[in-house]
């Protein structure tokens, strides 16, 4: 059987095929990771942290190529591309700088004669099951820190960028790692689960909530731990005293960067009552001047979903809107003379809250905008979801700002534009979008586990 990639910019063009690991093979991937856990462990924190080195300068001068692979099967913009490039680059070289550190023992008491020490040490093997959107910075974010941490990896990419998957495998295959240390498995959500059932340690997952849930039943039957970052309807709230104009290309790249596809995107505005209508027609008027089309054309701002089902259930979620009276202030339609999982970016207004685009998330370029008149209002719209990923807040009060900040329900609290996204910040959700942490030190800690020894001197 075979996996078909297609590019979402040319009218679903095939671009190439890889065959779907079969239960054997993946089996087979797991038990040569089984096999080397305990050789890539005795290397230590030193000899890991070359081993990637090795690694990370293939990257680095395979740089344009993995750009371009990400453009051409997923659909992201040349210019995003770059910058997101950048932010995995700078990942990869803050975890091989800190590794050290983080991974360190403690001494927890020492007087001359006994020793405590707290130790972190590989859980072993972890299945590592990563979305679409992000490919090269979900390999460095979910994959590396294990990796430095002594833990062998079985990973599967979603079934909608293959070709990126295998140029990653022959990538990591020239940096020389001991064999069944990084090793990669190709198919669906079926092919997830199969991994997920196997002699596995630890499970790594970045995808929607719904998978994530049963993956985390599975996770309970082994008694084994989970890493999950999954589903995100971030709120962004403008207070009334904020410059309009000056949040307008803000808050437009929290919601439409990358075409709406990111899980802690902006994906709920609510906005004071006094500037509801100025806001909304700055924000309209901004979205009708991107331009959309082919992502590898350097003009481009916008490109196309990453597949014809993203445009589908897009399309559904937007006609329950308009069923049930919301006015579409822009966009609402696939664009003209363009052929491909393309999707004009669209503001919703006369939203109410049993609308699909406020209780579900939304992934892709809609934007339903609420009017809210108190902070406490403001607040119980914007905690009012399942999710619990990101919430952006727009003022210039920076005690409004911190109140905001704190009582909002989310793991990650952007204020006006600052920058979730460094190598050091830990990121993860609250409720329904995951459990545990990835990146920084927080990172380390969810792929080890700790171990207290005493000794006497």
């Amino acid at each position: 059987m075979m996996l078909k990639s297609t590019n979402p910019a040319k009218g679903y063009e095939v671009l190439g095929e890889i065959p779907v690991s079969s239960s054997g093979e993946i089996a087979a991937k797991v038990a040569a990771a089984r096999a080397a856990q305990r050789g890539w462990w005795d290397l230590g924190v030193s000899g890991r942290v070359a081993a990637l080195k090795k690694l990370e300068k293939i990257f680095l001068e395979n740089r344009a190529e993995l750009v371009r692979r990400t453009s051409l099967e997923m659909g992201m913009p040349s210019w995003l591309s770059n910058g997101i490039a950048d932010s995995a680059e700078g990942s990869f070289a803050w975890d091989l700088e800190n590794a050290g550190c983080a991974l360190e023992d403690t001494v927890l008491f020492d007087d001359g004669e006994e020793v405590n020490l707290r130790v972190r040490e590989p859980y072993g093997v972890m299945a590592c099951i990563v979305a679409w959107n992000f490919p090269y910075p979900n390999f460095i974010v979910s994959a590396v820190p294990a990796l430095l941490a002594g833990n062998c990896v079985v990973m599967k990419y979603s079934e909608e960028i293959p070709l990126f998957s295998r140029f990653m495998e022959d990538l990591i295959a020239q940096a020389g790692l001991p064999d069944g240390v990084m090793n990669f498995v190709y198919g669906d959500g079926k092919t997830g689960a199969t991994l997920a059932d196997q002699d596995i340690d630890l499970i790594s997952f970045t995808g929607s909530s719904a998978v994530g849930q049963s993956l985390y039943k599975k996770a309970a039957e082994k008694f084994i731990p989970i890493i999950m970052e999954l589903g995100g309807s971030s709120p962004g709230i403008v207070f009334p005293d904020c410059p309009l104009d000056e949040i307008v290309e803000p808050v437009f790249g929290a919601r439409f960067a990358n075409t709406a596809q990111f899980c802690n995107g902006l994906k709920r505005l609510i906005v004071h009552e006094s500037c509801f209508d100025a806001f909304a027609g700055k924000l309209a008027a901004y979205a009708n001047t991107k331009i959309i089309g082919d992502p590898a054309d350097e003009a481009t701002e916008l490109g196309p979903l990453v597949a014809k089902r993203q445009v589908v259930k897009l399309e559904e979620q937007l006609q329950d809107a308009i069923d049930k009276g919301a006015k579409v202030l822009c966009g609402g339609r696939r664009p003209s003379g363009l052929s491909g999982a393309y999707f004009e970016p669209t503001l919703l207004t006369d939203v109410t809250f049993d609308m699909r685009v406020w209780r579900e998330e939304v992934f892709g370029p809609v934007l339903p905008i609420v009017p809210f008149k108190t902070y406490e209002e403001a607040l119980a719209l914007a905690n009012d979801t399942v999710y619990g990923l990101s919430g952006y807040i727009y003022t210039t009060d920076k005690e409004l700002e911190r109140r905001a900040a704190r009582d909002l329900r989310a793991g990650s609290i952007d204020g006006k534009g600052a920058h979730l996204f460094r190598p050091q910040n830990p990121f993860g959700g609250y409720k329904h979008s995951g459990i545990g942490r990835s990146s920084g030190f927080e990172g380390f800690e969810d792929v080890t586990q700790i171990k207290m020894i005493a000794y006497r001197k």
